[in-house]
């Protein structure tokens, strides 16, 4: 059974999350801040993270940002719920490395269609095969991403994208193609999402000097090659 970890501090919306999860067939563990959801991760890894924004002592979004610096976590896929609604709160939320973000309020339906897209996509990115371009291996078996034999630590969503840039090189995509071949079409994503997690991917890959193969095309979209 899938399992979620449900972080939110107001107990009424945490009983009516996990009342509309566990109607929807998920095991829920609860925690009402990030010290709680810290030992719970601990003990077991969930398959997702439901994340507020607002929590007390270490926000929501700090602990994303740790989630995804820990090894054991980077590949934790992790929503954010939260108040905050305007266009440059959703990004900084993209930007510290969540997968997806609800506004509250929210309806339960809504909420379990965007795990459910979340975890299709987590799930598709394990296809079988090694991909070799310009210095970089990726293992989708193991879902590991490598350069000059050092591991690079991706975020789910930028595992993606760059597994699929790597299987369909030196063409370019527009934004629109990239959301329907790495999110889905199903998904409630605006297209200003993909360029967070170009840049996010583009500063993963800068460490081992391989953000140039993530290329710009002006006007068009992206494109990933070797070639300058």
């Amino acid at each position: 059974m899938t399992r979620i970890l449900v972080v939110e501090d107001e107990q009424p919306i945490r009983e009516m999350v996990r009342f509309a999860l566990e109607k929807a067939g998920f095991d829920v563990q609860e925690a009402g801040d990030a010290e709680a959801a810290l030992l719970a991760l601990a003990a077991r890894l969930p398959d997702l993270v439901l994340l507020d924004w607002m929590l007390p002592g270490m926000s929501g979004i700090e602990l994303a940002r740790r989630l995804r610096r820990e090894e054991v976590t980077a590949q934790l896929p992790v929503i954010l719920l939260t108040a905050r609604a305007d266009e440059n709160d959703r990004v900084h939320g993209l930007d510290v490395g969540a997968d997806d973000y609800v506004t509250k309020p929210f309806s339960p339906r809504e909420l379990v269609a965007r795990i459910n897209a979340v975890l299709r996509r987590v799930q598709g990115a394990g296809g079988e095969g090694v991909v070799e371009i310009g210095g970089l291996r990726l293992d989708s078996a193991s879902h590991r991403v490598e350069a000059g034999g050092e591991p690079l630590a991706l975020a789910p969503t930028e595992f993606r994208l760059l597994r699929f840039f790597m299987t369909h090189p030196d063409r370019v995509y527009s934004r629109e193609q990239l959301l329907d071949h790495v999110w889905g079409r199903s998904v409630f994503v605006e297209e200003r999402t993909v360029d967070v997690h170009i840049r996010r991917l583009r500063k993963a890959l800068s460490a081992a000097g391989c953000d140039r193969l993530v290329q710009t095309v002006r006007g068009a979209g992206y494109r990933f090659s070797a070639r300058p």
